[in-house]
């Protein structure tokens, strides 16, 4: 059966993707050849008066198969201009072809899906709550690379394209129509046919805003004068637009991310010529970001890992699906009441349990205020609300977690409680489920699994469960397998967090288990820079400049100085760390002057009332400030290298299990650079050689934290990074 049929119906031809060698209709080296055929069929056949092009499947087209892009990436500029260049060949006859050519969309177009739309004359989307519609690529380091910066500016304006195309926007179908991504909605699909065959008949030789005929040959060419809506490039507005908005790009990436200035340079240089002319620029800097390493870490970890991940690729593959219907969560605390919102959100009924009723619906009354902001920005259908509520139920009865296919404890860090919580509640557990029985979960961040797991009846059946703050936004969950956790208990985490729509990642038990131990290096180096007498203002710069969310010093008061002090002490009493700790010796003077942090509004900051925090003045008696300063690339050189160095400390030793679970973990617990693919990955991106090279140099002149490991200079020697590795290789090849 072919990738694209073609059939005939009343003089117009319909073209219609229904992808078998794909879960999703996708442009790859299979469909774009078949789409072009059929377009020629109905190019050459004199009865067809117009061509719809449409889905078989949920989805209209999702886009580029990401997987050809890949394979391209490491071969010559050339082979990426190819694909570019032909999907610009083809879209471009679709409008010049001198017939309608309609895309009726029937669900998601992205990306390069949407384009094909955007080459039509008419776009009618069905009014599917479920579709989305945008050019994504910039998320993934990509630009739309089939003329869809180029026709989108010409059909909305630069600036309303602009904000779409740079930051990747996905709209339902009510905005895209709203903003001029498509001309019509229908209400059914039937209605969205027929007004597709509505158009077609009423406009039998069609010309873009961007073409005209042309008088001698009377064919469709590109018009040399057409004006922008709203203003062309040399136009004030243009002026005003370029030079705002490649500031606040530079502003907002650092210039880590290569696509969405060069999506800017597309759109000015391609709106001052014509369009045929515009395509061509604009594939010469698609080719230029999609070669990128850039886009090679962002298409590998963040969507094809991610795709991965989320299907459960750490799952263990001889236990049978199982699924959670009850959850009881002890704690109704920030962490719990977002548990239990996130899990009634996926329809599982909810048992919120604190130490008094009162304590647990105030538990309840968080997920009423998030499933209030969500109507009132129109995320959540307003009759939904009542059913998620109803699904939490709160109480101080442990009775009522009995039959529980999960409890998870979400009480404060304090062994003698979480094992006192484990052993009242544990009994409550379903024990005859089909699939095998419940499972208890612990949601720490530190403290050890099987240590944990000493006050539990079943150890085989006691896991981790971490969750990050705030759990609703908060997209990964670390799974930590005890010493004596079984593979039943990892699937059942496993399939819970799928269901609960987050990201898992699977480590074993250590201290700190994975994200823990290496965020908290990141804070670490902070203060070593602070002690080694550098700028706070350029330490915090030097972070945002590497491309982390905040400044190691601002984390550092998020979290709390007060913990980060009872983490190292208790380190230090456990004989994992010493007291000359810069982290310990640091937090101690802090707690001792009362700064704890942002909680306290003071810390390394100062967070004055209504205004916005600043850096604390009395730093510079405490840490005063030396006359030669670093250069900022010094600065953001110790802080990525030092957590990636743990990063493989940590895939070392097995605490991460799989190069993907540390890359992900990395990037969605606290934020390492994206564009860097992850922590582990962030060792190819500066190559390995490069990167021994320099640990040991920061080594020497910093401190033995940086020292590389044995294994590194192994894989130095050999020339090999860890693009191929999943698993951890020995130090000897």
């Amino acid at each position: 059966m072919p990738e694209i049929q073609y059939t005939v119906d009343r003089d117009v031809a319909l073209i219609t993707w229904n992808m078998s060698s794909s879960p999703m209709n996708v442009l790859n080296d299979l469909s774009i050849p078949q789409f072009e055929e059929a377009l020629q069929q109905a190019y050459a056949d004199e009865t067809v008066k117009g061509i719809i092009v449409t889905s078989a499947k949920p989805e209209f087209v999702a886009g580029a198969d990401l997987k050809m892009i890949l394979r391209n990436n490491d071969k010559e500029p050339a082979e990426m201009l190819k694909v570019s260049a032909e999907l610009n060949r083809i879209f471009r006859q679709m409008e010049v072809c001198g017939k309608p050519v309609v895309a009726a969309i029937n669900g998601t177009a992205l990306g390069g899906g949407y384009e094909i739309c955007l080459a039509t004359h008419y776009r009618v989307a069905l009014d599917n709550p479920k579709t989305q519609i945008g050019l994504v690529e910039v998320t993934i380091g990509l630009l739309p690379g089939a003329g869809g910066t180029q026709r989108l500016p010409r059909m909305i304006g630069m600036q309303a394209a602009l904000m779409l195309i740079t930051e990747g926007k996905k709209l339902g179908v009510q905005e895209a129509k709203a903003q001029g991504l498509i001309d019509d909605i229908a209400p059914t699909p039937e209605a969205m046919m027929e007004m597709a065959r509505a158009y077609i008949a009423a406009n039998p030789t069609p010309v873009k805003p961007w073409d005209q005929i042309d008088k001698k040959t009377g064919k469709i060419v590109a018009r040399d004068n057409f004006k922008v809506p709203g203003g062309n490039v040399q136009s004030p507005v243009g002026a005003q637009i370029f030079t705002a908005g490649t500031a606040m790009l530079m502003d907002k990436t650092r210039g880590n991310y290569p696509a969405p200035l060069e999506i800017m340079a597309c759109v000015y240089e391609g709106l001052q010529v014509n369009i045929d002319r515009a395509l061509v620029i604009e594939a010469r800097h698609f080719v230029k970001v999609a070669t990128s390493k850039v886009a090679k870490n962002l298409i590998g970890t963040m969507f094809l890992g991610m795709n991965e991940a989320n299907k459960g690729a750490s799952r263990p593959k001889n236990i049978p699906k199982t699924d959670v219907r009850k959850v009881g969560i002890l704690g109704a605390g920030m962490m719990g009441a977002g548990i239990a919102y996130v899990s009634a959100q996926a329809g599982i009924e909810v048992v919120l349990k604190d130490v008094s009723l009162e304590a647990a619906e105030k538990g309840k009354e968080y997920s009423r205020g998030i499933l209030k902001k969500g109507v009132e920005r129109g995320k959540v259908d307003p009759l939904q609300v009542d059913s998620i509520l109803d699904r939490i139920k709160p109480t101080a009865d442990y009775a009522d977690m009995q039959g529980c296919d999960l409890i998870i404890e979400a009480v404060f860090e304090n062994r003698e409680l979480k094992a006192q919580v484990t052993r009242e509640a544990e009994p409550m557990l379903a024990q005859d489920n089909p699939t095998g029985p419940g499972v208890f979960g612990s949601n720490t961040s530190t403290l050890p699994i099987s240590g944990l797991a000493e006050a539990a009846a079943k150890p085989e059946n006691f896991i981790g469960i971490h969750f990050f703050s705030p759990v609703d936004k908060m997209m990964l969950v670390e799974i930590i397998m005890g010493k004596q956790t079984s593979d039943y208990a990892l699937a059942v985490a496993i399939d819970y967090t799928r269901k609960i729509r987050k990201t898992p990642i699977v480590v074993n038990d250590s201290r700190g288990f994975y994200t823990s131990r290496c965020f908290g290096t990141y804070s670490a180096e902070g203060m070593e820079l602070l002690k080694d007498g550098v700028s706070p203002i350029l330490i915090e710069n030097g972070g945002k400049d590497a491309g982390m969310p905040v400044g190691p010093l601002a984390v550092t008061d998020e979290v709390a100085l007060d913990l980060v002090y009872k983490i190292s002490g208790q380190s230090i009493k456990d004989g994992a760390l010493s007291e000359t700790d810069t982290s310990y010796q640091v937090a101690r003077q802090f707690v001792e002057l009362g700064r704890l942090g942002k909680k306290a509004k003071a810390g390394f900051y100062d967070y004055p009332e209504g205004a916005a925090k600043i850096l604390w003045p009395g730093l510079a008696q405490i840490f005063p400030v030396s006359e030669a300063q670093p250069t900022i690339d010094e600065v953001k050189t110790r802080l990525l290298y030092r957590q990636a160095i743990e990063a493989v400390r940590c895939f070392e030793e097995g605490v991460v299990r799989t190069k993907l679970d540390a890359d992900l973990g990395s990037i969605l617990a606290w934020g390492f650079p994206a564009y860097t693919g992850g922590a582990l990955s962030f060792v190819d991106f500066v190559g390995i050689e490069t990167f021994v090279e320099t640990a040991d140099r920061l080594a020497d002149t910093y401190g033995e934290r940086f020292r590389p490991t044995d294994t590194l200079r192994a894989m130095a020697t050999r020339g090999e990074g860890f693009a191929k590795m999943a698993k951890p290789a020995p130090a000897v090849g």
